[in-house]
């Protein structure tokens, strides 16, 4: 049945003045375009500038077709604040203001991942002990085993007075050794009908609420894992909506990516010793030892030839977990084991099918892969080094197409669609170009910004710095810049970094020069040190890549973005050196598809933290001069907002100076 745009802009216009809002352009544009494209079938895409208010714009066209189809639409978001956002205040306001306007009041839900709720059944039958999924060298600290011992004995108790089981409700949280101890994935459930607690189950609960809602708020992980899975976890859908859809391909490509690690051995080999006979035990952790030791002193990057040793290893523990599993499955049905043989066999499940794929991935040409393998050591203070073997799609356009795009139809929304100007890249990474199969219809929109960028903002890029070294870390000259454009904001400075420890190393110098505050991302919660930065108007926050995308201080507290250079991906990044090797391989610009594409989308990102109401003034400062030099510069500044641009160091610190002494 459908509902008319004209009929959409009403109900906008309704729920604008019930909430005390003001009529913007942009946001009406919006929400006929997204009423359109629910009528039609046509995908969508929307750029909508910070402050056009674009939940409103697809919430209420969502909520309206909701209710005369009788069907869910469902809305994914990449974060947890913009999940809170929308079920917290955007969408309870909005049942309200538009209730007296609908047949009935609306309703909504938010669904989550099964591993996010408690299993009421893995807590009273004991499938896993306090420890045993922990790594080895924890088990023997006392002191981790009694902070571990501690939590579970608290979400216990808390098991028994919760309403919703879900994690986030935990307060203060729990660390996730010891949420795995009361929770199971979706493959460790042994189903709702075997399930001597199905009929009080947290999970299930969530899910039959979200049947009977008619907007189900969910995120791109578990909308990856329902369309590229075999079992459905959301309601059955005809209408999506993809808000933070600049987060969608990487989201999808993280459910999609599969890994095997010393931890994660262990863990299945631990499992697996409680139900299989020690013969077969031996033989998957022998296997399990070998490829740990050969991981160990494996080179870190991309693997192209897989040599015999590895593959030899890769073959033995793929056929040593099946064989296990095999076992595990077949073995007598005991209600009283059930749910550690679901979890022994979802693990070795998932060793034997990352080791397949991975043998499988090297069987094609070089051209025709379609699978990434390489090897990765990660270093973490807190806890360890690990290294793993990693296995990931080379891209997830078809999947996208094929799993997604064709039983729904979708809106793509978000600040910073749009990479060199137009919405090309995005679409060819979602599918929604670049096939030999039939065309999917779809369009772009930007519906603009109520920002006037040229007269509240500038972009200055510092032309006359050096190109930025691989080391990370300023050079003197960028050291300098850096300290005159905090003095002249007098603090109030956002510093956006390529890695943390040049971020961490600035932060250092920047203490010893400046007068004012500086934090740094790492020295306590990011949500804190946002908390403090906001709170302070002269401190300024350095940080990586979540500050890119998360931070969200409006007023004079934040008047200065600081971007130490043009955020290209590591030159020896896996994943992303073979998209560009493929890309180059079909006569393409592996660089300018890939590279320039990716810093581009960041660029605007880091910009957009500038703005964040009308009334908001300052400077975006890229200290990186190819930004102005090189032959790509003007692609990437198509990315970002028409800020009024200059490369006079000397007006930019006027400027902020200016702007100080106003506050």
């Amino acid at each position: 049945m459908g509902t008319r745009p004209g009929e959409v802009a009403e109900l906008l216009a309704a729920a604008v003045s019930a909430l005390g809002g003001a009529h913007r352009d942009g946001q009406v544009a919006m929400a006929e375009a997204v009423a359109q494209c629910f009528n039609s079938g046509e995908h969508l895409a929307v750029q909508a500038g910070t402050g056009t208010g674009k939940s409103l714009a697809y919430l209420v066209p969502a909520i309206a077709h909701a209710l005369a189809d009788e069907r869910p639409v469902v809305v994914s978001t990449a974060t947890i604040a913009l999940q809170r956002q929308l079920v917290d205040r955007d969408l309870p306001r909005l049942a309200d203001s538009l209730a007296p306007h609908l047949p009935r009041r609306p309703e909504f839900a938010l669904l989550k991942g099964r591993g996010n709720y408690l299993c009421l059944n893995k807590i009273h039958n004991g499938a896993a002990e306090a420890g045993d999924d922990q790594p080895q060298d924890q088990l023997f600290n006392p002191v981790a085993s009694s902070a571990l011992g501690r939590d579970v004995a608290r979400l216990t108790a808390w098991s028994d007075t919760t309403q919703t089981g879900d994690r986030d409700d935990v307060v203060p949280g729990v660390p996730d050794r010891a949420w795995s101890q009361v929770s199971v994935s979706a493959r460790e459930c042994i189903g709702v009908s075997r399930c001597p607690f199905g009929s009080d189950c947290f999970a299930e609960r969530a899910r039959d609420r979200a049947a009977d809602a008619d907007v189900v708020v969910t995120n791109h992980a578990l909308l990856a894992i329902d369309a590229i899975g075999d079992a459905n976890v959301l309601p059955e859908h005809d209408l999506l909506v993809v808000d933070e859809a600049h987060e969608l391909v990487d989201r999808v490509t993280g459910v999609a990516t599969a890994e095997l690690s010393a931890t994660a051995l262990g863990v299945a080999q631990r499992r697996a010793a409680r139900v299989v006979d020690a013969e077969l035990a031996e033989r998957f952790e022998a296997a399990c030892a070998t490829l740990t030791s050969a991981l160990f002193d494996a080179r870190a990057g991309r693997i192209d030839v897989l040599d015999e040793e590895l593959g030899s290893y890769l073959s033995v523990l793929r056929d040593s977990a099946s064989r296990a599993r095999t076992a595990v499955e077949t073995a007598p049905n005991d209600p009283k084991t059930a749910t550690a043989r679901a979890e022994a066999a979802t693990a070795l499940g998932d060793v034997a099918d990352t080791a397949s794929r991975i043998l499988a991935s090297f069987v094609p040409a070089i051209p025709d892969r379609t699978d990434v393998v390489w090897v990765e050591h990660i270093e973490d203070a807190r806890s360890g080094n690990r290294t793993l073997l990693r296995v990931a799609p080379l891209s997830v356009a078809g999947l996208l197409r094929a799993r997604l795009f064709g039983p729904t139809t979708a809106v793509l929304t978000s600040a910073t669609l749009t990479v060199g100007g137009d919405f090309d890249a995005m679409a060819a990474a979602w599918g929604l170009t670049g096939s030999t199969e039939a065309e999917i219809g779809w369009r772009g929109i930007d519906v603009g910004s109520p920002f006037d960028h040229a007269r509240s903002a500038i972009l200055y890029v510092a032309a006359h710095l050096p190109p930025p070294g691989r080391d990370g870390v300023g050079a003197a000259e960028q050291l300098d810049e850096i300290a005159g454009l905090i003095e002249a904001a007098d603090g109030r400075t956002l510093g956006l970094f390529s890695s943390m420890r040049a971020a961490r190393a600035t932060a250092e110098i920047m203490r010893g020069r400046l007068t004012t505050p500086v934090l740094c991302q790492g020295e306590d919660s990011t949500a804190a040190l946002v908390a403090r930065f906001a709170a302070d108007e002269q401190t300024s926050l350095f940080g990586t890549l979540s500050l890119w995308q998360g931070v969200d201080v409006p007023g004079p507290s934040l008047s200065l973005v600081l971007i130490d250079r043009i955020p290209f991906p590591r030159p020896d990044d896996p994943l992303l050196t073979a998209r560009q090797r493929a890309v180059a391989a079909r006569g393409g610009n592996g660089f300018m598809a890939v590279a320039a594409s990716h810093a581009a989308l960041l660029l605007a990102q880091g910009a957009g933290r500038l703005l964040r109401r009308v009334d908001d003034r300052g400077v975006v400062a890229v200290l990186d001069s190819r930004m102005a030099t090189a032959r790509y510069s003007g692609y990437l500044r198509s990315s970002l907002p028409p800020f009024w641009a200059t490369t006079d160091g000397d007006a930019v610190r006027a400027a902020l100076r200016r702007l100080h002494e106003a506050g």
